[in-house]
């Protein structure tokens, strides 16, 4: 009976299956949450604070953090990308505000995947703070061409993992776990806590018959839930979705259809670059029916190469073609695997639809597969993408037309089945939109966790949990960083702001020159209009304009006003009042004045 009391301890169970077994007394030591064991001696349980940085409430930039005492550890360091409202902005990424704070106890980073929302922010990171960084080897192979561009691949810290591998930090210790995904090497994690165990899946899928590599480790996930999960954080972007994920090799046959329906025409691909399997089975097809493989998209190129030096690639010698040799193949003997499946405007595939590529021209002896889905917001992309190539008289099959696509995120039969393996007392579904989070909720209800054990997270929200109860343990300062070129953190809201306004109504600027001692205008107003109106069509405008701003002056001057702050504030609040009342629109207004 002892031993089965120790048993249930150990498991952090919330009650005991036998009626005659002791309970547990719980009192609090300096306000952290301790058990007592029978015989009285009291031990301490140190809680462990989940702060989501990115990925929750949102596509993409995924970043979690898990402090516990005096250590730390991160899970993924990714990017997302601009909304059409951050205008010039190349990047998105999380908020690195509290890791700052609390630099001295950050044990690393684990990576659970290679996919740009995993892995993008890391050489952002690594320039600032350049701790151990954890990875399969696929991972680490695709973060090293990250760091080789930013230049600090020679200082990195890098260390190839594998799963059932274990990763201490500090008082907390990290297993990773095989699972499926859209990109190879792709693990969740056990996270072996002092509260308890938690399981993190990252994103993943059950394919039972995977291209490469093992199918997802379900024994090990179902092992952890005999033994006790006392959290589990699960990938949410299909849990709208019902049933299964279709599998990959789906795709592959319907490539084998089309490849045949394409006759002598020549087939262009175009997929995410990360998608190894993908590319592999598009490998696979142009062996069979005797073509050249070309690729096309520095992403595209760079994964390619990296996949097949590891091996996770498979291309024959003499299959695969430098791009700028395509012209002396026939059109019948080439595949053009290409990146711009997501209709980004500077991509591959639309520079082949607009012609302004330098290798490929599409014309109607091409036969194009978009073996994707748009990512929600890029949908009006792709359309433009499709219409463009059609109207080049190529044929275009696109997703909604064969199965050329499938998800590398689980559906919900899959959800279902990872809870009932693992069997959590908590449950806190991750990476997805606030409707896919709580539709991943509501399946863990319907599965039998009580909705008072189920947590919906968002970025910078403290979730504390101490293997007795979970809470809501405050904010920390989150949200995004933007990228701008060269810059990183230097464009903030004013400056879209200003973007925005500049995009929807334009720029007056006004100039003028006062006299030194007396503040006489001794030139102008000039007023120079860009992106506000057609100034030989708006001259009675433009003059009214800057008699307003004459006036100004004069009055400044009445009033013995010396202060180029009040002159300039002056022009914008009056000019600014006079325009709308007169268009309608709220130009920038840009006061420049000189002394002379």
């Amino acid at each position: 009976m002892n031993k089965e009391k120790e048993k249930i301890i150990n498991r952090n169970s919330a009650a005991s299956s036998n009626k005659t077994s002791t309970r547990r007394a719980t009192k609090s030591v300096k306000g952290k949450p301790v058990k007592k064991t029978n015989s009285g001696k009291v031990v301490r349980r140190t809680p462990i604070k989940i702060i989501p940085l990115g990925g929750l409430n949102e596509i993409g930039k995924n970043m979690t953090c898990f402090d516990c005492g005096k250590d730390m550890f991160i899970v993924d360091c990714g990017m997302g990308f601009p909304d059409p409202d951050m205008l010039g902005v190349d990047l998105v990424l999380p908020d690195y505000t509290y890791v700052e704070q609390n630099i001295d106890k950050l044990r690393g980073i684990v990576i659970t995947h290679g996919h740009e929302d995993h892995i993008g922010g890391v050489p952002f990171f690594l320039k600032k703070y350049n701790v151990p960084v954890y990875g399969t080897r696929l991972t680490i192979g695709l973060i090293e061409e990250k760091l080789k561009e930013h230049g600090i691949l020679k200082t990195a810290k890098l260390n190839i993992c594998s799963p059932g591998q274990m990763i201490k930090f500090g008082c907390m210790s990290v297993e990773m776990i095989c699972v499926n995904h859209s990109i190879p090497d792709a693990v969740g994690l056990a996270i072996y806590t002092p509260a308890g165990l938690i399981v993190h899946t990252g994103d993943f899928k059950i394919d039972y018959n995977p291209i490469e590599g093992e199918m997802i480790d379900l024994a090990r996930f179902s092992e952890l839930g005999s033994k006790g999960v006392l959290l589990f954080m699960s990938d949410s972007t299909n849990a709208e979705r019902p049933g299964y994920t279709m599998p990959e090799r789906k795709v592959g046959e319907s490539f084998q259809k089309l490849f045949n329906e394409a006759g002598e025409r020549r087939i262009i691909v175009a997929s995410f670059s990360s998608n190894i399997h993908r590319i592999q089975q598009i490998v696979d097809n142009a062996i069979k029916y005797g073509r050249h493989v070309v690729v096309s998209g520095r992403s595209m190129e760079n994964v390619v190469g990296k996949a097949i030096e590891l091996g996770y690639l498979k291309v024959p010698d003499g299959i695969l073609v430098p791009i700028d040799s395509i012209s002396r193949y026939p059109r019948n003997k080439v595949i053009v695997v290409t990146t711009g499946s997501q209709g980004e405007p500077m991509s591959a595939l639309s520079r082949m639809a607009n012609g302004t590529h330098k290798s490929v021209s599409v014309t109607s002896e091409d036969f194009i597969i978009i073996s994707a889905s748009p990512i929600p917001g890029n949908e009006k992309l792709v359309t433009n993408v499709v219409n463009d190539l059609m109207r080049l008289g190529s044929k275009v099959i696109y997703e909604k037309m064969y199965e050329v696509h499938t998800s590398g995120h689980a559906c919900q039969d899959e959800l279902k089945m990872m809870l009932s393996l693992t069997k959590p007392k908590y449950f806190m579904p991750v990476h997805g939109e606030y409707k896919h989070l709580k539709a991943h909720a509501e399946l863990a209800i319907s599965m039998g966790i009580p909705a008072r054990n189920i947590v919906i997270g968002d970025i910078g929200h403290v979730v504390e949990i101490n293997g007795r109860g979970i809470r809501s343990g405050g904010t920390v300062p989150a949200g995004c960083v933007f990228v701008d070129g060269l810059g990183v953190g230097d464009v903030g809201s004013i400056v879209l702001r200003d973007r925005k306004i500049l995009s929807q109504d334009g720029l007056i600027v006004v100039v003028v020159a006062i006299e030194q001692n007396s503040g006489q205008l001794v030139s102008g107003p000039d007023l120079v209009s860009r992106g506000f109106v057609y100034v030989r069509e708006s001259e009675q405008l433009l003059d009214e304009a800057r008699q307003l701003v004459r006036k100004i002056f004069d009055r400044c001057l009445n009033e013995n006003v010396r202060e180029w702050a009040v002159y300039k504030t002056c022009i914008k609040d009056e000019l600014s009042s006079f325009i709308f009342r007169k268009t309608r629109r709220t130009p920038m207004i840009l006061p420049i004045i000189m002394e002379v």
